[in-house]
Parts: C-alpha cells; sequence; structure tokens
C-alpha cells in the first residue's frame, strides 16, 4: 500500500505529524511519502517544525511553490504535484485543513482518480469570501474519507448531504501534538526567559488578510500600544504580516518555534489571534482566547466559553485586559480531544477497504 500525505503550511504539520506517525507504526509495510508544497518556505515557518515536531518526517518531495496570489500557489501545486502522484500511483493521498495546498491536493488526488483523506472535515464559516472557507468546502465534496473533530463538523456535514459512512468523528489532531509536546514546552518557561510572569501578558498572533493588508492593521498596532500600558504584550510576527507595518513597538518580535510558541500560549493570561488552530489550541490549554474576526468556522471553541469573537473592530482590543479580569474558570476540552485522534484515523484507514486494493 502506498500512501501519501500532503503538507505545505504550520498548521499542516501540527495536524498530519501524529497522523503519519501512527499509520507508519500500524502499517510498517506501506509506502509512506510526505510531500511538502512549500507554500510556507521561511525558515521560522516550516523547517522549525521538522526539527521540533519529533513525529515529522523529513520530506520526501520538496515542491517549493513559494508565494503568490491564491490562484498562482493553487496552480503551481498541481503542475508540480500531478506529476509526482501519476508516478508514485498512491493508495491514498491525505490532505489537512483547508489552505490553498490542500484544495491543489484533492483536485489532484480527484482528477488521478485516487482515494482522498481529508483531516479536519466540515468546518464551516459560512462565509464565501474567506479563501479557506472555498478551500474547505471543495475538499469535503472531494473526498472519500472525512475526518471530523467537533460536533458542528458532523452536523454541517450531514446538512450538506455527505453519506454517513464517509463521516469519521475522530477527535482533534493538533490536539494530538499538544499533548505530545507538553512536557517538552512546559519545561521551556519562555515567559519567564523573557522577564515576565506567567499569567501576565497578552499573546498576538495575526496574519489573514483581511486584516494585515490594509489599514486595520495600523489601527491594530495602535490599540495593542495602548493595551501594553496596562499589561505585557508579545507579538511574534509572521513575515508576511511584519513587511505591512510601517513600524515596530519593542513589543513586537521575530517569529520564534513552536515549542516557545506553545510555552507562551500556555502561560498567557491571554491571546489574541485571528488564527483557527490558535483558537483550539487555547480552548485545550483553558486560556482565554480573543478572535479579531467576523466569524469563526471553530464554534466548538465559542461554546466552550474559551473563545470571545471581537469582530473585525480593533477598537474592542481595548477591552481585553478588563474581560480577562473576569475570566472563569476554564471548562474541559470538547469530546475527544484527548491525545487519541490519530490512533483512530488509522483504525479507520487500516479497517478500510483500501489494504486489500493496495500494491504490496
Amino acid at each position: 500500500m502506498r500512501i501519501a500525505y500532503i503538507v505545505g503550511t504550520r498548521p499542516n504539520f501540527v495536524k498530519m505529524a501524529p497522523v503519519i506517525a501512527r499509520l507508519r507504526e500500524r502499517l510498517p509495510d506501506a509506502e509512506h511519502s510526505l510531500i511538502h508544497t512549500g507554500q510556507h518556505y521561511d525558515p521560522a515557518m516550516s523547517r522549525i517544525f521538522f526539527e521540533e515536531l519529533g513525529g515529522l518526517p523529513e520530506p520526501d518531495h520538496l515542491l517549493e511553490v513559494g508565494s503568490g496570489t491564491h490562484g498562482q500557489q493553487t496552480a503551481r501545486v498541481i503542475e508540480r504535484l500531478e506529476p509526482l502522484v501519476a508516478n508514485e500511483r498512491p493508495d491514498l493521498m491525505i490532505v489537512p485543513g483547508d489552505v490553498n495546498s490542500t484544495l491543489a491536493a484533492s483536485l489532484v488526488a480527484a482528477k488521478a482518480v485516487v482515494p482522498l483523506a481529508h483531516i479536519e472535515s466540515g468546518l464551516r464559516s459560512f462565509d464565501r469570501t474567506m479563501p479557506e472557507e472555498v478551500n474547505r468546502v471543495v475538499t469535503d465534496r472531494l473526498s472519500d474519507f472525512l475526518f471530523l473533530h467537533c460536533d458542528e463538523a458532523v452536523e454541517n456535514l450531514r446538512g450538506e448531504g455527505v453519506p454517513e459512512e464517509q463521516l469519521h468523528f475522530v477527535g482533534n489532531t493538533m490536539i494530538d501534538t499538544l499533548v505530545a509536546l507538553r512536557d517538552r514546552f512546559r519545561s521551556r518557561e519562555a515567559a519567564r526567559s523573557r522577564g515576565l510572569w506567567p499569567g501576565s501578558y497578552l499573546l498576538v498572533t495575526l496574519h489573514r488578510p483581511s486584516l494585515v493588508d490594509g489599514p486595520l492593521l495600523e489601527r491594530t498596532v495602535a490599540r495593542l500600544d495602548e493595551v501594553a500600558q496596562r499589561m505585557p504584550v508579545v507579538f511574534p510576527v509572521h513575515p508576511r504580516t511584519r513587511k505591512q507595518m510601517a513600524s515596530a513597538p519593542d513589543w513586537i518580535t521575530d517569529p520564534i518555534g513552536y515549542l516557545e510558541f506553545l510555552s507562551l500560549e500556555a502561560d498567557a493570561a491571554a491571546v489574541l489571534t485571528d488564527s483557527g488552530g490558535i483558537q483550539e489550541e487555547t480552548t485545550f490549554l483553558g486560556v482565554p482566547c480573543f478572535t479579531l474576526r467576523e466569524n469563526t468556522e471553530r464554534p466548538v471553541t465559542i461554546r466552550a466559553g474559551t473563545n470571545t469573537l471581537l469582530g473585525l473592530d480593533p477598537e474592542r482590543i481595548l477591552e481585553i485586559p478588563d474581560l480577562v479580569a473576569g475570566h472563569r474558570d476554564p471548562p474541559p476540552p470538547p469530546p475527544l480531544w484527548d491525545g487519541k485522534a490519530a490512533e483512530r484515523v488509522a483504525e479507520v484507514i487500516v479497517a478500510s477497504d483500501l489494504l486489500a486494493a493496495g500494491t504490496p
């Protein structure tokens, strides 16, 4: 049996590492091929994850698609992935999340008539102006195995008429990675190394075009500067975000490694983000999260009480210190966010008909 795993960005690495590790254990005689599209190519956003995650092997193929418009990135992945798939003829392709690499790989799988598995299926913001929403919907439509991690995802796909036998509620593979790395990132004490008390500071990560590609970014930086007068602010800036900034206050830092980020996240008083994955990480860690977006495809985090939507309104950042002061004790994690989601993914694949159809 031949399995191809396609990754391209930071969240992909985190979600896919435990899946690759479990399937390698369960299917040691299979051919496992990791294809990195290179959508994230900066060493701080890519190389460091292979060094720190442990379970993520070196890529067998690096497509080096780089930056560009959504259409350019998607087209480059298709152009460079299609001949690899034709040559290696995988029995299964596995894609995570909702980035352009995910969409492109799903289209290649469909054209090559290769079974497709989608990790983190069924998430919906119901906002088609978000490129990620289009990527999610199309990938789910083309997938044979849909691996879900929350009740809302199940409801969304049932509402779209997806056959029940394709739905597999397995839990959150990103949380598998957090559980596996917990001792390592806790021991880092990244806050103390920066002269910060745990539970005293606001950690920030912002990168979406709707926020950073226009005047909202400068307003956001200005409001964060005001918050910094009340509580420390730490903002490790995505390279793309940094390019859009006219100036950089002293609380802005260069990108940091994943373990250091998790350490800062776990000890933060709160996190301000526009990232989907960080809404989930903070929910598991029990850290208050404030999301600077109009909507979220992860309402499970709102329902848990750990995440607050601020809208796309930088002025509401000024509310965070007071909202943090009134934060209640965190609830338990959502169902199946227990560090064993990848084991359930592997069990579904091993029990499927693919083994009988695969080439020895």
